[in-house]
């Protein structure tokens, strides 16, 4: 019959791709939204919760709502910015016009940040080895080295009092790597509470 509408047609066959498509779409927005709304009621436990959400948001796809996950990629940003941050210390160190003092000061600065990326990938390593025999022991040694990992910023930039723009600058980068440390402890401290109950 002329001008029937047949569920094999063309026609249908668009319209129900079309369906699927934005169900699919409709779906995976509202996991997203989940996601960063994990991200963000998470980071609202940390003591800077604005650069928590703003360095994990990003990553909410891989992250989904697993606290291990979010923990170990806070370990990962963190980790990275660090070493970012020591490589450019480091640069900064070869820097000519600089007195023996602030000289002295980069190099302790570089020490510490040496240390904290030590620290840092031991408690990644830790984080994603596959099952263990005692967990808490293991999360109990993790929190100690991203303890420790904590950079003093004052341990940086106190040999720079006599060159304010060379303070700021070192102490803004330190003070972000301090803020990514304490944001990622937070979220490894909540985890292992979560882990203990």
């Amino acid at each position: 019959m002329e001008g029937s509408y047949s569920i094999n047609s063309p026609s249908h066959n668009i319209l129900t791709i079309i369906f699927l498509f934005t169900s699919f779409i409709t779906l995976i927005s509202a996991f997203e939204k989940t996601n960063v709304e994990f991200i963000r009621t998470s980071c609202g436990l940390t003591t800077y919760p604005k650069l928590c959400f703003n360095s994990l948001s990003i990553r909410a796809a891989a992250i989904q709502t697993s606290p291990k996950l979010l923990a170990q990629t806070a370990l990962s940003v963190t980790l990275d910015t660090t070493r970012t941050t020591s490589s450019s210390m480091v640069k900064m160190s070869k820097v000519h016009g600089m007195t023996p003092r602030e000289v002295a000061a980069m190099k302790d600065c570089i020490e510490v940040l040496c240390d904290s990326v030590y620290a840092l990938q031991k408690s990644l390593e830790e984080m994603i080895r596959p099952g263990s025999k005692d967990s808490g022991l293991v999360m109990s040694d993790i929190q100690t080295w991203v303890s420790s990992a904590l950079t003093d910023e004052d341990t940086c930039s106190e040999g720079f009092k006599d060159d304010p723009k060379m303070k700021s600058v070192v102490r803004g980068k330190i003070v972000n790597v301090a803020h990514l440390t304490s944001n990622a402890l937070a979220l490894i401290n909540s985890l292992y509470a979560s882990l203990s109950r």
